[in-house]
């Protein structure tokens, strides 16, 4: 292992060990307030190293008011169907889910996921932080599902197209190939579209499906196929950059009404350092993660400029897609979001 990555992932283990001790020895029963907070990612993941910020921001900003208990690799909860439930009964305080994974509940947020949207990180996170989030939050709550959106944190870097046998350097090439994808109907629409077979497989079953050939290939980012070693199978990644990796977080509505404003307040700026330490982590380990791909014997290719067309032309009916099935309102929010950014950056 890279010896960066080493001194890293100890720093991250000492806090983590730091901050399992500091919730033992808080005594449970003298805070007033107790946020579950739960992913099914390892205690190595982007996600957890930015719920430790927000766990050290909340406990001493409310003054022991307020234990933050954290809950890695599916601990708590085994999905988003039960993870969600967990928020809606206030059973569980806060979790995240992808884009995609939030289709299962909330259809439009889909929209986050259409391929080529965005250029890079800075649009990105520009477009995720500005109306398109206060507009989901809102709806949501409109809806009536029982369950807050916080905020978007990065959560793995870009999703490229991965394989196991065959290099994908232009569309054509994944015709025919068995492409897993979550059971997001937009992810296996894109796959659809570029002539692969979508084979939904969920996360846990991913490595043994690549092992025995259930599926020939995969559209994940590099920090997560290094995090779960899927680099022994995974042979090649064309880094087509597809779809952003965005992680939605959600916290319980009846437990958020039930805390004083003050309380609330300091929940949201732990959220702000909690995406903080997220994002910069996934900045600063995506290079050193794709270099760890080619040590284990991968091969990363970067398309020309002619091949990144390729790929968003055999996708332009993903939009019109996206508008059949659920309207044209969040597309032309998202479109108008984009032009907006590019403006502030350019």
């Amino acid at each position: 292992m890279n010896t960066k990555r080493i001194v890293l992932l100890a720093v991250y283990a000492c806090i983590a060990v730091a901050s399992v001790v500091g919730m033992v020895n808080s005594n449970s029963d003298r805070a007033e307030f107790i946020i579950k907070a739960s992913i099914q990612a390892s205690t190595q993941d982007e996600d957890y190293v930015g719920l430790l910020a927000f766990k050290e921001y909340v406990e001493q900003a409310s003054k022991g008011r307020v234990q933050v208990q954290l809950y890695s690799s599916g601990q708590f909860c085994g999905g988003v169907p039960e993870c969600i439930g967990n928020l809606q009964k206030g059973v569980l305080e806060m979790f995240p889910t992808t884009a995609g994974g939030t289709g299962n509940f909330f259809a439009p947020a889909q929209v986050l996921d259409l391929p080529y949207v965005f250029d890079n990180d800075k649009q990105a996170q520009c477009v995720l932080d500005g109306p398109i989030l206060g507009k989901m939050r809102e709806t949501v709550l409109a809806q009536n599902l029982q369950i807050r959106l916080m905020g978007v944190t990065n959560t793995g870097g870009w999703r490229n197209f991965a394989t196991t046998r065959k290099p994908i350097h232009h569309p054509r090439d994944l015709v025919g190939q068995k492409i897993r994808t979550t059971p997001a109907k937009i992810q296996q629409e894109l796959v659809r579209q570029l002539g692969a077979n979508p084979t939904p497989v969920s996360w846990a079953e991913l490595y043994t499906a690549l092992a025995t050939g259930v599926v020939e290939g995969s559209k994940n980012g590099i920090q997560d196929i290094i995090g779960a070693k899927l680099e022994e199978h995974l042979k090649y990644i064309v880094l087509d950059g597809h779809s952003y990796m965005a992680a939605l977080w959600w916290f319980s509505e009846p437990v958020w009404q039930s805390l004083p404003a003050d309380i609330q307040e300091i929940i949201e700026q732990g959220f702000v350092l909690q995406q903080k330490a997220a994002n910069d982590l996934v900045f600063n380990q995506e290079a050193n993660s794709y270099t760890l791909f080619e040590k284990a014997g991968g091969t990363v290719y970067r398309p020309t400029a002619d091949e990144k067309q390729a790929f968003k032309d055999a996708s332009k009916d993903m939009r019109q897609w996206f508008e059949d099935n659920y309207g044209n309102d969040w597309l032309q929010l998202l479109e108008s979001s984009v032009a907006q950014c590019s403006r502030q950056s350019g």
